[in-house]
């Protein structure tokens, strides 16, 4: 494997990641990368970078960061927007992994970038769930909030830094290991 295909990897792997805390901010932000040629999309998935992917991509963004701010509906959003995490993460990824066969590339968006990206979505919709639970919905628009800007910044160390955005993938990943632990503790043998 080159370094291309590396980075490639770790990039489609960081938006994979940005998609479970936002499914459409990764899509336009990779969009726009690729309409700037600030990084290079598949052959397949140039239309990616086109006007107007850019207009659709960049509304729907707008409407799905808005929608979050809806109380009830931003619960109602997790339910559909989880399976939408596994289809846009497998996309990003197979969008920007470069030098790999279709069998290899479509295994790894699969499972990696699917994969990532519905862990990630399936840990914050349990987490507004418990929020709507436990605060009545009150600290929707912070948790809301905080997953907006952790998905533009994953969606920019992805783009920028994907040597960055793969070691804040880990961090994430171990974040919520501790977070699950935490919730569900092992319980004694007696």
């Amino acid at each position: 494997m080159t370094p291309e295909t590396i980075i490639s990897i770790f990039l489609g792997i960081g938006l994979a990641a940005s998609v479970g805390f936002r499914v459409f901010l990764p899509l336009f932000a990779l969009s726009l990368a690729g309409y700037y040629n600030v990084i290079p999309l598949n052959e397949n998935w140039l239309w990616v970078a086109s006007t107007p992917a850019i207009i659709a991509l960049g509304v729907a963004t707008i409407l799905e960061i808005f929608a979050y701010y809806i109380p009830w509906f931003d619960n109602l959003l997790d339910t559909i927007a989880v399976p939408l995490a596994a289809i846009a993460g497998t996309a990003v990824m197979v969008s920007t992994v470069a030098d790999l066969s279709p069998v290899i590339t479509w295994a790894l968006a699969i499972i990696a970038g699917g994969g990532t990206a519905t862990a990630i979505k399936g840990t914050a919709a349990s987490t507004r769930l418990t929020s709507t639970t436990t605060t009545g919905g009150i600290a929707n628009p912070v948790i809301s909030t905080v997953e907006t800007g952790t998905s533009v910044v994953m969606s920019a160390f992805s783009i920028f830094l994907p040597i960055v955005a793969i070691i804040l993938v880990v961090l994430i990943f171990i974040s919520i290991r501790k977070m699950y632990r935490y919730i569900f503790p092992k319980s004694k043998k007696a």
